[in-house]
């Protein structure tokens, strides 16, 4: 299962270089493509508000 992203998000940008699989996209609250994620969590590990998290 992939990642969701909250509206908790702050678009902060610290996730972006996380992602392995470049799953993650820019926005007023980022997206991440399910198709596209590997399950890592390495993008949850350092989002500074905790707005991610498994599905």
């Amino acid at each position: 299962m992939a990642y969701l992203i909250s509206n908790s998000c702050t678009a902060c940008g610290t996730c972006l270089p996380e992602c392995a699989s470049e799953a993650i996209s820019e926005g007023d609250i980022y997206k991440i493509d399910p198709d596209k994620c590997i399950d890592c969590g390495a993008c949850a590990d350092v989002c500074p508000v905790e707005a991610i998290s498994p599905a």
